[in-house]
Order: C-alpha cells, then sequence, then structure tokens
C-alpha cells in the first residue's frame, strides 16, 4: 500500500514536471524596480559621503581604512548599474545591449562576494588587534592590507566574470518578439554545465567560509572582553564600543546575505534537476526575488559600518558637522545682524536729514 502509494506521487511528480509547472513570478518585476530605485538614491548617496570622507577629509589611514576603501569601490560600481536594470524591470525588456548585460550581472555578483569578503578581512582584523594586539603587529600592516584586497578582487572577479561574460545572458523572450531578457534566463544546461560549478565557488569560498569566519572572530572577541584582566590599552579599547561595533556588522552580515545564499543553493538545486517538484520550484522562485532585493540593500548598510567600525571616520564626520554647524550658526547671525541694522539707517539718515534741513528752515524764516 505505502509502496503504490510512492508510485503514485512519482507518477504525479513526472507528470507535473513534463506538462511544466507554473513559473509565474511576475511579482518580481514592480518590487525590483521599488527596491532597486530606492537603493540607487541612498546607496548613491551614502557611498558619495563615504567617498569624499575617505578621499577628503581622512588624513589617518590604516588597515581597516584600506578594506573600507576597496568596500566602498565596490558598492559605487555596483550602485551606479542600478539605473539599466530599474529601466528594464519596468519595462521588462533590456534595451542596452548584450555587453551591457554582462557587465551588470558581473558588477552584481563581484559587490556581493566582494562585500561579504571585504567585511570578512575588517572582522579578521578586528579579531587580530583585540584578541591578539601584540603578535598581530606585524602582520597587521597596510602592506598586508593591499594584497588581502587584491586577493579579494582576484577571487571575486575569477567568479563573476564567467557568470557574466561566458554565459549567454541575453535572448529574445520568443520568436515572435523583438524583446529581449537579462539577468534571468539561464538555460537548465547552462545550469548542469557551468553554473553548478560557480555556484559551488563562489557559496564555498565567497559565503560559508567567510561566515564561519565572522562568527569565529566576533566569539572570540567578546571572549576576550568578557575577561577580567582585559583593561583599556592605552583608551584606545572600549568594550562598549566594541561590543556595538559587532553587534552592528553581524546584524548587517547576516541579513543582507545569509537569506540570499541559503536560497541560492536550493535554487540552483531546483534548475540542475537535482530537486524536482512544482512545490519546490515555486518555493524557490518566490523567495529568491525577496532574498536578491535584501542582498541588494548592503551598498545602503555598508556606510554604516564604517561609522561604527572606525573612530577616525566618527570624528571626521563629528568635525565636518562642527565646521558646517558653526558656518550655519554664524550665517544666522550675519543674517540677523544685517536685518537689526538695516531699520537703524533709517531713523540715523532721516535724523541727519533733519539735522541739516533746520538750518535753512531758520534762514528761511528770517
Amino acid at each position: 500500500m505505502l509502496q503504490s502509494g510512492l508510485k503514485m506521487n512519482n507518477s504525479t511528480a513526472q507528470i507535473q514536471n513534463a506538462m511544466g509547472c507554473n513559473k509565474s513570478d511576475d511579482f518580481k518585476y514592480p518590487l525590483y524596480s521599488s527596491v532597486f530605485s530606492v537603493v540607487f538614491v541612498i546607496g548613491l548617496l551614502f557611498n558619495m559621503v563615504a567617498i569624499y570622507i575617505f578621499g577628503c577629509t581622512l588624513k589617518l589611514r590604516n588597515e581597516t581604512t584600506t578594506y573600507m576603501i576597496n568596500l566602498v569601490v565596490s558598492d559605487s560600481l555596483f550602485v551606479l548599474s542600478l539605473p539599466f536594470r530599474i529601466v528594464y524591470f519596468i519595462k521588462r525588456d533590456w534595451l542596452f545591449g548584450s555587453v551591457l548585460c554582462k557587465i551588470s550581472v558581473a558588477l552584481f555578483y563581484t559587490n556581493m562576494y566582494g562585500s561579504i569578503l571585504f567585511l570578512t578581512c575588517i572582522s579578521v582584523d578586528r579579531f587580530l588587534a583585540i584578541v591578539h594586539p601584540f603578535r598581530s603587529q606585524a602582520i597587521r600592516t597596510r602592506r598586508n592590507a593591499k594584497l588581502a584586497c587584491c586577493t579579494v578582487w582576484v577571487l571575486v572577479l575569477s567568479g563573476s566574470v564567467p557568470t557574466g561574460f561566458l554565459l549567454d545572458t541575453t535572448s529574445p523572450k520568443n520568436a515572435n518578439s523583438s524583446s529581449n531578457f537579462c539577468f534571468e534566463n539561464y538555460s537548465k544546461m547552462q545550469w548542469k554545465a557551468e553554473l553548478s560549478k560557480v555556484v559551488v565557488l563562489i557559496e564555498t569560498v565567497g559565503f560559508i567560509i567567510p561566515l564561519m569566519l565572522n562568527v569565529f572572530c566576533s566569539m572570540m572577541v567578546l571572549r576576550t572582553l568578557r575577561k577580567p584582566q582585559t583593561i583599556s590599552r592605552g583608551g584606545s579599547l572600549n568594550k562598549t564600543k566594541v561590543l556595538r561595533m559587532i553587534i552592528v556588522h553581524l546584524l548587517i552580515f547576516c541579513f543582507c546575505f545569509i537569506p540570499y545564499n541559503f536560497n541560492l543553493i536550493f535554487y540552483a538545486l531546483v534548475r540542475s534537476n537535482v530537486l524536482q517538484g512544482c512545490y519546490a520550484e515555486y518555493i524557490v522562485r518566490t523567495i529568491y526575488p525577496i532574498a536578491l532585493c535584501i542582498a541588494v540593500t548592503n551598498c545602503c548598510f555598508d556606510p554604516v559600518i564604517y561609522y561604527f567600525t572606525s573612530e577616525t571616520i566618527q570624528s571626521s564626520i563629528k568635525r565636518k558637522s562642527t565646521i558646517w554647524n558653526n558656518g550655519a550658526k554664524l550665517f544666522d547671525r550675519l543674517y540677523m545682524d544685517s536685518s537689526q541694522s538695516s531699520p537703524n539707517t533709517t531713523p540715523k539718515s532721516l535724523t541727519l536729514r533733519t539735522l541739516r534741513s533746520k538750518p535753512f528752515d531758520n534762514e528761511s524764516t528770517v
């Protein structure tokens, strides 16, 4: 009886697969266009401020700021590609050619996994500075930080460039249509041949290992801070600030990257026919757009990490805000002085005019 039931379920799944599942996920187009528009405005504003701080006002640069500068570059490149995606999701037609579509795909994965790896570098650097402050002095140098950033770029580009450039990312929606797909038309053959291997690479190197490193480093830092012999090393180690820094870092990392990357694993299994059935395909196709929208918000949250991670950036922002406030107060004071002096000039001029006119009036009367 049980075997016959299983046979019926398997045959039903095979019939559903043969007939084709309902793959309607059109809700993603208005979702993408709305979320990406908000991310573009906020991300562009925040990253322009970050570029200004790093490029114009930040005098002291260390290992942490080196990782942050590379993270700003990755975020800014992706944010600048968002208008093309927004137009596509509104019109549902890619108007900008195959090359630009490939670049947009590559920039998405470059930003996603570049952000993960650069945030991991910041977490490891903080771990070395707090848990092993003396032994890590030879390791924590700007030269080694630059080498780490170069390694991150090589790893990220080795995964994102094949995904964007070596695969067919644009194609007509059907034989009778002039509209073109972008970002979403990888065939099952491509998933089985190339994309499944790429997903294994980027998920292992770009997500699972960094996630483990972030959790490990954060736990070790918290463990070190709980020790009674941990003292404020020259005033540079403030337990409250470090705790707040770790919480913000982990919350942003987990919120932005865990939903997308976990769903991507199941999405790849479904597209490669490892997981079969309409229900599984419906679940991953529904979750995928939502998780992707959450993932792209990292462009807006990364500047928050800059602020909480670097005291140099905090002092730079506070100094600039003080200058702007003083300038605003000075402007208001000048405005008030000018408004107060303008009514006083009229009586003075009238008084002078009156004094000058009196002798002439006296002469006329005599």
